[in-house]
């Protein structure tokens, strides 16, 4: 005969064994439906209608056309609408509210304090987000050190809205070449990014940035712009050779990949020879630059309509260049196009007021050449390249993140739609809906 407490045993362990086994068994995830009247696919360009896409998640679990969800399911109805993946913005400041003026951004290096920095970032990554970028590349902070690792941090752990985030931390210049500047050296005041001179100092900023949560690493290449007589875009490189290559070398030796803001001759020049992974803004390619590009596979993130936007107030401050720099820019954006060179899209938000809906960059894409499924591409498919998340963001398929925005009207035909954005899912969860 069984004593008590052996019973007791006995029971305790079956009770444990249930709930082991309740424990194995997954519990199914509900899935939701959405049903677009018309759903772009960037990768091939087709228009498909009458879709049905099933989420399981955060997670698209099918696509179908001509098919009905089950009795009793709920739809999202946008039979009205075109839908598309979640747009990608790479070149974002998120701890810049806008520098039209030197004095702008004095102000907010001077005048800010990190923290309150931070509150704006995220309002910032909330702006992205209603606007239909799912993922951004935050390219730097501007002085506000690591927060953007904190923001990304707080997207991720769903303590604040906002957008996938890959972040460049600090960014790096040499002595003397990035504000701020002009001030007393009798006064030590903060700077826009981590300066580094030498090869070594080069390879120990890497390590650190990456070390403090950094994906990408991001330099600033050139400075002090002006337009030669035979119209070629020159510039004073910032880096030595050998320290763009020390930096370029640790960053992929440690499997992360840089972007090099290049607007210019030599700092385009030299960053290609070193093997960056992006050029930034680009405002003037040689055509040999060009071929290597496109040979190398270094993608070109041409952010037009940032220097639109900044360049009248630079000109009535004295800097006139800003104003050619337009002209030079289109041509250059043209001949990256016909070279073949892969372009990702990157509006630079943060230089201008993220008041200012990112998809204004559009239409001046198409201006400049691009046709409207070209410049769709470049927010989706080729941005996801270059962040190397193409398995997961970019377009609209089973097992990729249900990151879909839409909106009325057809992009194909009038890419401004795209600033009429009035849903927004982002894995799996709606953030913006207009949807019956």
């Amino acid at each position: 005969m069984k004593t008590l407490s052996s019973l007791t045993a006995v029971l305790l362990l079956a009770v444990l064994a249930a709930g082991q086994e309740q424990q194995n068994q997954k519990v199914p995830i509900p899935v939701h439906y959405l049903f677009c009247g018309s759903l772009l696919q960037p990768d091939s360009g087709k228009v498909l209608h009458n879709v049905l896409i099933s989420v399981q998640g955060e997670r698209i679990h099918d696509v179908q056309v001509d098919a009905k969800a089950p009795a009793g399911a709920q739809v999202v109805d946008l039979a009205d609408h075109t839908c598309l993946p979640g747009l990608i913005d790479t070149h974002t400041h998120a701890l810049l509210q806008g520098d039209i003026t030197a004095a702008d951004y004095d102000e907010q290096l001077l005048k800010q304090s990190n923290a309150y920095r931070a509150i704006l970032g995220t309002r910032s990554a909330r702006l992205a987000l209603s606007y239909g970028f799912t993922t951004i590349r935050d390219l730097e902070t501007e002085g506000a050190g690591y927060a953007d690792v904190d923001l990304k941090k707080a997207i991720n752990n769903g303590v604040i809205p906002g957008p996938r985030m890959k972040v460049a931390t600090r960014a790096m210049d040499v002595t003397g070449a990035y504000p701020l500047l002009g001030y007393s050296p009798d006064i030590p005041v903060p700077h826009g990014v981590q300066v580094v001179d030498g090869a070594d100092q080069g390879r120990k900023a890497v390590r650190e940035q990456i070390s403090f949560g950094a994906d990408w690493i991001k330099v600033y290449s050139d400075r002090s712009y002006f337009v030669r007589p035979d119209g070629v875009l020159d510039d004073i490189p910032t880096f030595t050779s050998e320290e763009l290559h020390a930096i370029v070398d640790e960053a992929h030796r440690q499997h992360h990949k840089v972007a090099s803001h290049a607007m210019a001759l030599n700092g385009v020049h030299n960053s290609v020879e070193a093997g960056v992974d992006s050029i930034e803004h680009g405002n003037y390619i040689a055509d040999a630059d060009l071929k290597t590009m496109a040979q190398k596979g270094i993608f070109y993130v041409p952010t037009i309509y940032v220097g639109e936007y900044v360049a009248q107030g630079r000109a009535a401050a004295g800097a006139k260049v800003w104003l050619e720099m337009l002209k030079i820019h289109e041509d250059t954006f043209r001949r990256a196009l016909n070279a073949g060179v892969k372009i990702a899209f990157g509006t630079d938000v943060g230089g201008f007021d993220w008041g200012i809906d990112p998809a204004v960059e559009f239409p001046y894409m198409v201006k400049y050449g691009m046709t409207p499924i070209q410049a769709i591409r470049s927010a989706t498919t080729n941005a996801a390249e270059l962040l190397s998340m193409q398995a997961d963001v970019g377009t609209i398929t089973a097992g990729k993140f249900a990151d879909i925005v839409a909106m009325k009207g057809d992009p194909l035909i009038d890419v401004g739609v795209l600033q009429k954005i009035d849903f927004v899912m982002k894995g799996g969860e709606i953030y913006k809906s207009s949807a019956r």
